[in-house]
């Protein structure tokens, strides 16, 4: 068996960011860009009032008074200078007239007819945004391996962006075995059991970003596996749940050596999901999963995930992970590291964790109660307060509810 650690530098030195394809702005939301994007002109473009008010000459105010000689909306622009000791109403976002360096907003005069008085004292220079001051011609304002968040879209199109390359999203052909499962929405019969791992690995597909394709239901011999991997090969990688441990029926290793594939590895020293494999078959990486619920869920968190975002272009691939203090007691008396499903929490500005109880690997519903992976290592002991390393799950952790 190799390490967790082992079996992802393995896994990743043969994936490679996938081909580009251009986009609609919108469409590149959460995507990589594969290039670096450039401001083609200045934000603001002039300087520009910030507030609803009036532009005048800070140097040229004499006892607190202006005489109002016009009007600049936004969406124009004025050449003509202002004359010393007068002023413009402006409107946010309008240009500052020619010989004009400061905004007084209009809460802050008092108006009589043609004439205004400031109400106290303004810098000058105040509520005028300046020319360039956002970004400014010629930098680099998005750089080469951004995910693209809403402030991106927002940026590149104040850029005047309409199209984008990104790279693609990664098509992951997703195939169950076994001749005991039936699909959703059949009822089970004795020895049935329903074929949940492919829509869980599906969601964890459109959850990084990935096209689950979903192929079904391997039957339990080599034939009816190597056709269903063969139909995988048109996707970018392949997710194989159950078939890839020991037993009479477990045909997906022999399948992938049927077909030419080579197998890189073999069972992982960890729990759950020691009986996995990684192999490569014509250039798409396959990866066969244990068939029982959790352990097929933590594998693809583990390995299949950073791989897809690796594909897609991402840089930062790996969940992060806290160090948390421990809620209860507990024990890893085996000899594989424990991947033990916990509720993370922070209390007094400080991790905390407890596991969601029995841990067995067929236990969907251990997942369900929790937000993370508790990381034992083998044969180890902890006490109630005692720290460990969590790896977070859940992108809503420590999102408020609604009040009420």
């Amino acid at each position: 068996m190799i390490s967790i650690n082992e079996a992802q530098q393995n896994i990743l030195v043969h994936v490679s960011p996938l081909e580009t394809e251009k986009v609609s702005v919108f469409q590149g939301l959460n995507r990589v860009t594969p290039e670096d994007h450039i401001a083609p002109w200045d934000i603001p473009t002039a300087d520009n009032s910030a507030m609803d008010g009036f532009a005048f000459s800070h140097a040229t105010i004499e006892d607190n008074r202006l005489k109002v000689t016009g009007f600049l909306p936004a969406g124009e622009s004025r050449t003509v200078p202002v004359p010393p000791g007068e002023a413009v109403r402006i409107m946010t976002g309008a240009p500052i007239p020619p010989s004009c360096d400061t905004v007084v907003p209009i809460e802050d005069v008092e108006e009589n007819g043609d004439w205004i008085r400031l109400k106290s004292g303004i810098k000058a220079g105040a509520h005028v945004r300046k020319r360039g001051e956002d970004i400014q011609l010629g930098n680099v304002i998005i750089p080469a391996g951004t995910v693209l968040r809403p402030q991106e879209i927002g940026m590149l199109s104040a850029m005047g962006t309409t199209a984008l390359s990104v790279y693609r999203r990664a098509r992951v052909a997703i195939l169950a075995t076994g001749d005991e499962l039936l699909e959703p929405g059949s009822t089970p019969a004795p020895g049935k059991i329903i074929n949940s791992n492919s829509y869980s690995i599906a969601a964890q597909v459109l959850d990084a970003g990935g096209d689950p394709v979903l192929l079904g239901i391997a039957a339990d011999t080599l034939d009816a596996t190597c056709e269903k991997i063969k139909a995988g090969l048109n996707a970018d990688m392949l997710v194989i749940t159950g078939g890839v441990s020991v037993g009479d029926r477990d045909f997906v290793k022999m399948a992938i050596e049927e077909l030419e594939g080579t197998i890189n590895f073999w069972k992982v020293n960890m729990k759950p999901g020691k009986p996995l494999a990684f192999a490569m078959l014509q250039g798409k990486p396959i990866f066969a999963l244990p068939g029982n619920p959790v352990a097929a869920m933590v594998s693809f968190e583990l390995f299949v995930r950073p791989s897809l975002l690796k594909a897609m272009g991402h840089r930062r691939i790996f969940r992060p992970t806290v160090r948390a203090a421990l809620q209860e007691s507990t024990a890893n008396k085996g000899k594989r590291p424990h991947l033990v499903r916990g509720l993370v929490s922070i209390q007094n500005d400080r991790y905390h964790a407890s596991t969601t109880g029995n841990q067995s690997s067929g236990r969907l519903s251990s997942l369900i109660q929790g937000n993370g992976l508790i990381q034992l290592a083998p044969e180890t002991s902890h006490s109630q307060g005692d720290e460990v390393e969590v790896l977070l799950l859940d992108r809503e952790f420590e999102m408020r509810t609604l009040a009420g």
